[in-house]
């Protein structure tokens, strides 16, 4: 309760709040209520965005004259992107296949995305899950890794921080070559990778 309190009254001047996570943002919009819904602690939750839906959806931006990075990547989607806030098509569901994330990444240019074999498969973080299934979470983040590697990745993107955090610590232990970033928006041409925005080696 004190920390939902806290959130509310500390963003409750903003237009919009911008987080790099879907599974916080997905809280704070549909379980935010452990405090009074007055109309401040309402227009917070309703303004709350994830980076990517916010570009996406808000600000409709669909191109970025700056940014380069001539690598091949690939693109992991949280569980609660998927499932909570559907930034892309879910494949076990049968629908039309889309993907915000994809979108605006395709409008970097020379960046060639690269698709595992499971794409929609947990990487194994899941907050809690990692500790109390520590061997599971480990073998999940493993697979992931080797996954978007075997397709050809040079680095692994995406917009929730904590899945990006789980899969470099599985990579580092196995000695796997892969690096992590999440985001390539503003970034310009640099052959080794120079000069990234949360760029982990």
């Amino acid at each position: 309760m004190g920390a939902e309190r806290v959130f509310a009254r500390n963003f409750a001047d903003y237009d919009y709040i911008v987080g790099p996570s879907a599974s916080c943002t997905h809280h704070v919009r549909e379980h935010f209520t452990a405090i009074e819904q007055t109309s401040a602690v309402q227009k917070v939750r309703r303004n709350t965005y994830e980076l990517v839906e916010f570009l996406h959806d808000v600000l409709k931006v669909r191109k970025f004259p700056w940014a380069e990075f001539p690598h091949r990547v690939g693109l992991h989607n949280s569980c609660s992107a998927v499932r909570h806030l559907r930034e892309t098509s879910n494949l076990e569901v049968a629908a039309a296949p889309f993907s915000k994330p994809r979108a605006l990444l395709e409008n970097v240019k020379g960046i060639e995305l690269v698709t595992p074999a499971r794409a929609d498969e947990c990487c194994g973080f899941g907050g809690t899950f990692s500790v109390t299934e520590e061997a599971v979470s480990v073998r999940m983040g493993q697979d992931k890794v080797r996954d978007h590697i075997g397709a050809g990745a040079e680095y692994i993107v995406s917009g929730d921080m904590s899945c990006l955090t789980h899969q470099q610590g599985c990579a580092e232990r196995m000695k796997a070559e892969a690096k992590f970033i999440a985001s390539v928006f503003g970034q310009t041409a640099c052959a080794d990778g120079c000069g990234l925005s949360y760029h982990f080696r």
